[in-house]
C-alpha cells in the first residue's frame, strides 16, 4: 500500500532528513481507547490568573499573545490580552471569507461550469471558479455531450474570463506557491489544480524511480532527479521543488530500499490549459474526438451541457473543516459574481470590497482587520482577536448560523481538530477554526462548557521563538480551562 506525502509538507522538510512517519503525524497521536477525562472546577474569578500562568511560562513569555473570551449572548469580557491589536492570522482568516460568502451568496448558491456551442463545430467551456470541479464532473460533461450525439469536436475553447486577475496572490511566499496548498485559483480549478508524481526506491545508490499519474503532465516537466535509494531501514526524507523557470522539478532526498512508494502532490502552473488536458481525457473516454484546444472567449450563448458544485453550505464546510485554501480563494472571488465590474478591477479586489461591506453590516469593526486574500496564506493579512469574536457573535444571529457552526471542526473529532483535545474536557464541546504557519498559531470559535454559558473565543500567537507544537499545546491548555468553567 502506498504512503501519501502531500507537497503541503515539503517546505517543512527543506534541508532536513525527516522520516516519513513523523511527517504523517501532524497533531496529537490518536488515543485508541480514551479514558474518561478528569475535570477541575474553574471559577470566572480564577480565569485571568490561570490563563496568565499558561502564557507567561518562560518559553512563551516573549511571544505576542492576543486573546479575547466572551459569553456568546452578552458583551461581557471574561478575559482580554491585546484583544484589539492586529496579528498575522493565518487560516482563521477563512472565518471572515466564509461568513461573507454565506451572507452574500446564500447557503444554496452553486458554481456552474457551462459548455456552449460556437460556430464551426467549436465548443466553449465557461469556467466560473468552481473549487470542487474534478475529473468525475468532467466525465459528466463529456457524457452529456455524447448523449446529444456529439462524437467529433473541431475545437474547444476554455473561457477563463469570468474570474479576472492573477491566479496567485502576489504576496504569497515562494515556498507556498510550490506546494499544493498554494495552488493557483482562477476560472478553472480542476482537481484543486494539482497533480501527482510517485517516487519509489530501486537499487541502493540509484535515484528514486519517478512515475506520473497523468501522462500529459510528463511532457511538460523536466526532472532533475538528485534523490537516492539507501540501505534498508535508514532514515527517509524527500523534497520536491520547482525551479524559477517553472517547468523544472528538482527531486532531492532519499528512501530506503524497503520503503513503500511515496505520492507527492504538486500545483499546476497553467490552470486553463490543465483543464483542457483533463477534459480531453474525459472526452476520449466517451469516444469523442477532439481537435484543437485554446484559451479565449467567444460569442455563443446556447448552453448544451453543464455541471454544478455542491451547495455553498457544503463548500464552506470543506473550507473550514479541512482549512482548504483553494476553496477559500474561490469563495472570495465568488463574492464578485453579482457585482458590477469596473475597468481594471480584479475579482479579488471586488470580492474584498464586498467582504468589507458585508462584515461592517454584520457589526465587525472595519478598523480591526486588513485582509489581502481569502485563505490567510498572505502574511500581509492582519486581524485582531476582537474582530473574530465580533464576527462569531454576529453570525450566531443570522439565518445561516447552523450551517456556519457546522462548518467548524469539532475538538477531537473532525477536520484540523480531529487529533486535538482528545481525552480532555474540551473534546466534543469546542468548534473552532485553526490557523497555523511559521511564527503563527491561532484558534477561534465556540465552546459550550457544561457548567457555564456558551462562550466565543479568539486566540492568536505571533512572533514566538518556541515551536508550533508547544504554542499549540499552550493554546489548548487555555481552551481546556474554558471547558471547565463553572458558575461559582
Amino acid at each position: 500500500m502506498s504512503k501519501y506525502l502531500s507537497c503541503r509538507f515539503l517546505p517543512v522538510i527543506l534541508g532536513t532528513s525527516l522520516g516519513l512517519q513523523p511527517l504523517m503525524v501532524l497533531g496529537q497521536t490518536p488515543v485508541p481507547n480514551p479514558t474518561p477525562p478528569t475535570t477541575t472546577q474553574v471559577c470566572p474569578a480564577q480565569l485571568t490568573g490561570k490563563i496568565n500562568q499558561i502564557i507567561n511560562k518562560p518559553n512563551l513569555v516573549r511571544s505576542h499573545w492576543g486573546i479575547i473570551i466572551e459569553p456568546l449572548a452578552s458583551g461581557q469580557t471574561l478575559y482580554s490580552q491585546n484583544g484589539q491589536k492586529m496579528f498575522t492570522p493565518a487560516s482563521v482568516t477563512k472565518l471572515l471569507t466564509t461568513a461573507a460568502a454565506m451572507q452574500q451568496l446564500g447557503s444554496n448558491f452553486q458554481f456552474r461550469t457551462s459548455v456552449v456551442r460556437e460556430a464551426n463545430n467549436t465548443l466553449r467551456v465557461i469556467g466560473r471558479g468552481d473549487p470542487s470541479l474534478d475529473d468525475a464532473q468532467l466525465a459528466r460533461l463529456a457524457q452529456q455531450l455524447r448523449q446529444q450525439g456529439i462524437t467529433n469536436i473541431s475545437k474547444i475553447i476554455a473561457d477563463d474570463s469570468f474570474v479576472e486577475g492573477d491566479v496567485v496572490e502576489s504576496s504569497w511566499q515562494w515556498e507556498d506557491i510550490q506546494a499544493d496548498y498554494g495552488a493557483p485559483v482562477g476560472s478553472f480549478i480542476v482537481n484543486q489544480n494539482t497533480f501527482t508524481i510517485n517516487l519509489a526506491p530501486v537499487a541502493i545508490a540509484q535515484p528514486l524511480r519517478v512515475t506520473w499519474d497523468d501522462i500529459y503532465e510528463t511532457r511538460l516537466w523536466r526532472i532533475v532527479n538528485q534523490s537516492t535509494t539507501v540501505a534498508a531501514n535508514q532514515s527517509s526524507g524527500v523534497n520536491v521543488t520547482r525551479d524559477l523557470s517553472g517547468n523544472v522539478l528538482r527531486i532531492r532526498g532519499q528512501l530506503p530500499v524497503n520503503a513503500n512508494p511515496v505520492k507527492v502532490t504538486l500545483p499546476v502552473v497553467d490552470p486553463s490549459y490543465f483543464f483542457l488536458r483533463r477534459f480531453r481525457i474525459a472526452l476520449l473516454r466517451e469516444n469523442i474526438r477532439l481537435g484543437e484546444t485554446s484559451v479565449g472567449t467567444g460569442t455563443g450563448s446556447q448552453e448544451i451541457a453543464a455541471v454544478q458544485s455542491p451547495p455553498l453550505s457544503q463548500l464552506v464546510a470543506k473550507t473550514n473543516i479541512d482549512s482548504d485554501n483553494s476553496y477559500a480563494e474561490a469563495l472570495l472571488r465568488g463574492l464578485a459574481f453579482r457585482q458590477t465590474r469596473q475597468p481594471n478591477q480584479t475579482s479579488v479586489s471586488i470580492g474584498l470590497n464586498v467582504l468589507r461591506q458585508t462584515l461592517t453590516s454584520l457589526g465587525v469593526d472595519p478598523a480591526s482587520y486588513k485582509i489581502i486574500d481569502g485563505s490567510g496564506l498572505s502574511r500581509k493579512n492582519l486581524i485582531s482577536p476582537q474582530a473574530l469574536v465580533q464576527l462569531l457573535k454576529a453570525v450566531d444571529k443570522t439565518n445561516y448560523k447552523t450551517e456556519f457552526r457546522a462548518s467548524l471542526p469539532i475538538a477531537g473529532q473532525t477536520g484540523t481538530l480531529r487529533n486535538r483535545f482528545r481525552n480532555t474536557p474540551a473534546a466534543g464541546i469546542v468548534q473552532a477554526k485553526t490557523g497555523t504557519m511559521t511564527g503563527v498559531v491561532a484558534l477561534a470559535g465556540h465552546i459550550n462548557p457544561p457548567g457555564y454559558e456558551p462562550l466565543v473565543f479568539s486566540i492568536i500567537v505571533n512572533q514566538s521563538e518556541d515551536s508550533i507544537r508547544n504554542i499549540r499545546q499552550a493554546i489548548d491548555e487555555v481552551v481546556v480551562l474554558l471547558a471547565q468553567l463553572q458558575r461559582c
